[in-house]
């Protein structure tokens, strides 16, 4: 039993793995980034093409027939980390090229991904014409974003200690009545394993090599970040009987003179006046403190800033999964991490006080050992990995939206489609070429 598939905007290959465990043969690879196309050829065997608007457009014939039509389209003009100018922006745009294919050959599933916030406030208008460009297409697809995170899925079915909540639409092709077929619910849920809890992850015994393994001159933290945590630790050590507040900690508003920032927008002032507030509460420790630091007034002001999620973990930064993040030095519990971004925001690990290497990173993406990135400078392996989908969440929606839709899919002539995703097991074998 097999079925074919194409894989769009395929950065590293999330999608290949995913499909390819559930018993798929690529037909046609297309990405655009010179980079990300010599690391799946490298693992996969496959030189992508580079141009989706040339395959959709003069190339449309040479695609041929497949089963699924999969794709994680650019997010970029989506993400709150950007301008968020959506299909305003070139990039944006390229979902039209994706409803050019999918009108010419009409495969049975569509799969696409993208970051959560394309379907949030400032994106209505983009995410109705994803969804009316799908039923026009004619794909059976809810309208109500189907929003999946690997750290809410069990080990068991793929789930991986990664807090990555990420929109999966996933359409059915039924031709004429998907304009009318408009009352469609999510294939997956919001939570979909309440037997589940994230807080179950251990990063230090499920992703993380042990030390002896990893070369630790390369990750190891520098001079000036042992100082920053240090320094930051003392202030942790002198609170320890305070309850930390859930807000972000700005040293900055923390002296007598403070004052919030009048033309500051609404949100900070809130901010700022949260800490002068805890500075006049706890004004003894603090002044302490900070005579014993004066080193914290030449950090760079992102690290003046402590954001506290460790909850009841043990008041220091070294037993925690930490971020240096431009809102300041982030610490978490080590059961699961922050989504992996594609910018220099490696996670850090406290105990082993090394940054996570490329291999650990890859394993929350649900890549096997033996997917080579060191061919290329780590930053450039973050990079593409921050970019990839998470093979383990890809592999569990399209197993379930399958099996929901098993009978139309089966009309439209996907039956082997059907037959190869339902005999596959609940975790992804991820085939070597």
């Amino acid at each position: 039993m097999s079925f074919s598939y194409i894989d769009l905007f395929a950065g590293i290959g999330g999608f290949h793995a995913a499909l390819g465990a559930l018993g798929g043969d690529l037909t046609l690879a297309v990405e655009l980034d010179e980079a990300a196309r010599e690391t799946y050829k490298r693992n996969w065997g496959v030189d992508p093409e580079h141009d989706v608007v040339e395959m959709a457009g003069p190339r449309l014939e040479e695609i041929g027939h497949h089963s699924v039509l999969a794709g994680g389209f650019p997010c970029q003009p989506f993400s709150k980390s950007g301008r968020q100018r959506g299909m305003e922006e070139r990039r944006g745009q390229l979902f039209t090229e994706i409803v050019k294919i999918l009108k010419r050959y009409r495969p049975p599933l569509v799969v696409l991904e993208n970051v959560r916030n394309i379907a949030g406030p400032r994106q209505q208008s983009t995410w109705r014409e994803v969804i009316g460009g799908l039923r026009e297409a004619g794909y059976r697809v809810s309208a109500t974003p189907c929003v999946i995170s690997p750290h809410r899925l069990s080990p068991t079915v793929g789930g991986a200690p990664q807090s990555r909540d990420r929109v999966y639409i996933m359409g059915t092709y039924v031709g004429e009545r998907a304009v009318r077929d408009v009352h469609v619910e999510p294939s997956v849920a919001r939570v979909p394993d309440l037997s589940w809890s994230p807080d179950a992850w251990d990063l230090l015994q499920q992703i993380v090599d042990p030390d002896e393994s990893v070369e630790h001159s390369r990750y190891r933290f520098s001079s000036e970040e042992r100082e920053w945590l240090d320094v930051w630790n003392d202030f942790l050590r002198r609170t320890r009987d305070i309850r930390l507040p859930g807000f972000p900690l700005w040293s900055t508003y923390w002296s007598d003179d403070a004052v919030v920032d009048p033309d500051a927008p609404r949100w900070k002032q809130v901010l700022e006046q949260k800490n002068i507030d805890f500075y006049c509460d706890h004004r003894s420790i603090i002044r302490a403190w900070l005579r014993a630091n004066p080193r914290l007034n030449s950090f760079p002001l992102s690290r003046q800033k402590l954001e506290w999620q460790a909850q009841d973990s043990p008041r220091d930064l070294d037993q925690c999964l930490l971020h240096l993040r431009p809102s300041g030095i982030r610490a978490k519990k080590l059961t699961y991490s922050p989504a992996l971004v594609a910018m220099a925001q490696t996670p850090l690990i406290g105990p082993l006080g090394r940054r996570m290497s490329p291999r650990e990173a890859a394993r929350l993406q649900g890549f096997p050992d033996w997917f080579q990135l060191d061919h290329q400078p780590d930053s450039r392996s973050f990079k593409q990995l921050g970019n990839a989908i998470n093979i383990g969440v890809a592999y569990f929606a399209i197993r379930r939206h399958v099996a929901r839709d098993a009978d139309l899919i089966a009309e439209q002539g996907g039956q082997s489609l059907v037959d190869a995703v339902l005999a596959s097991p609940d975790l992804p074998v991820i085939r070597r070429p």
